[in-house]
């Protein structure tokens, strides 16, 4: 697994009302952070939803992705998280810090993949997919042309459900879908998803 680096962390304790209207949330503490991998910090950002009495208010990924960052501290995503208190906004912070251990990337010859089953969502996912709470998920991203691929195999594998499709070429320049089913079917879309990016690593052509 690629680790996950975390570049900025900030509280805002008490955020500005103007400021807590145009993040459209009703929030009065924000925690705020950055980090190199987008799509890890999604699933992290997640797990908080579950493990705090907290909310993903803000969360965006940043062109062409952590390579080209634009500043230090910028890498390649912002995750807002919004609590009605600080040590809920910062219970949420710990717990998203703490998912980021756990979760990243896979590496193949060079080539950066995401195969990820998220065994219950929280309320962040779930609107993402369009789920509900708790649903199974597979995360799964690669670059554009591994990324299709991979989806058709997941699809053929195992009895799950395309929700989302993040066709290629995403903000950070890659592709993929979440997919939902049961937590076993998931885990076999995901093996059949890094399967099937592995072969294309192996033989391009």
């Amino acid at each position: 697994m690629i680790p996950v680096k975390v570049l900025a962390v900030r509280f805002l304790p008490n955020a500005s009302r103007s400021l807590l209207e145009k993040l459209g949330t009703d929030c009065h503490s924000l925690a705020l952070l950055t980090t190199d991998c987008d799509d890890a910090t999604y699933i992290a950002l997640d797990e908080a939803t579950k493990s705090a009495r907290a909310k993903v208010v803000f969360a965006r990924s940043f062109y062409a992705g952590a390579a080209n960052a634009t500043q230090p501290y910028a890498g390649e995503v912002i995750g807002i998280l919004g609590a009605d208190t600080p040590p809920d906004a910062a219970s949420a912070m710990d717990a998203a810090l703490s998912a980021l251990e756990k979760v990243g990337f896979e590496e193949y010859r060079g080539v950066s993949f995401l195969a990820h089953t998220v065994s219950s969502v929280g309320s962040f996912l779930a609107e993402e997919a369009g789920v509900p709470l708790g649903s199974a998920l597979a995360y799964l991203i690669a670059p554009p042309l591994e990324s299709v691929v991979g989806l058709d195999a997941a699809l053929k594998a195992a009895d799950v459900r395309l929700c989302k499709f993040y066709d290629p070429p995403s903000q950070t320049n890659f592709g993929g879908g979440l997919l939902t089913g049961t937590q076993s079917a998931c885990d076999a879309a995901c093996q059949a998803f890094r399967e099937a990016v592995m072969e294309v690593a192996d033989s391009p052509r």
